[in-house]
């Protein structure tokens, strides 16, 4: 028997941004718009998902558009205000958001093995600071070695640390990552 679809009604919100929202270790963990008046928080998902980029450079006043799904209610409490998980920044002053996902080429020489927080090894780091994440699927089917050559093309971002960019690969050695073959 197989699972049925579910939906997933995705809003789109047009306000004037107002301010970023931190988490107590300091990251950006949302932000908020005025929406006609009424207040509406957009909470991210993870430690630094890749919509932190675009929303970085936003400056309070600057009309935009977000797209996101209605949050649940939280077990601690009635929230003051609508929340949504934020999807994406669709617009910013009219004009489409830069892209949070810029597709690059990264090359170079597998230095070591990246491990997810279960263990299995989930992308490589290469000689010049760069990770790319294959998830570990990726990494059985592509049986990267260390030493191995790669060129890898994908949506990147900076590293958190600022010594590199980290890329969701979409090819290496031009071979797509989702496919069997």
């Amino acid at each position: 028997m197989s699972a049925k679809p579910q939906e997933i009604q995705v809003w789109s919100v047009e306000g004037q941004f107002q301010h970023l929202l931190y988490s107590p270790k300091g990251t950006v963990e949302g932000l908020m718009i005025d929406s006609a008046g009424v207040p509406v928080q957009f909470v991210l998902e993870g430690p630094f998902p890749p919509a932190v980029t675009g929303l970085m450079a936003l400056q309070p006043g600057q009309s935009v558009v977000i797209e996101g799904t209605v949050a649940a209610p939280s077990p601690k409490g009635e929230a003051d205000h609508e929340v949504f998980h934020l999807e994406r920044l669709v617009t910013v002053d009219g004009k489409p958001a830069p892209d949070a996902h810029p597709v690059h080429h990264i090359a170079g020489t597998v230095a070591r093995f990246h491990f997810a927080r279960h263990g299995s090894p989930n992308g490589v780091l290469l000689d010049t600071g760069d990770f790319i994440h294959t998830k570990p699927d990726g990494m059985a089917r592509l049986a990267l070695k260390i030493g191995d050559k790669v060129r890898a093309e994908g949506p990147t971002r900076p590293l958190a640390t600022g010594t590199g960019q980290v890329m969701e690969a979409h090819t290496i050695n031009g071979r797509r990552i989702d496919d069997d073959q």
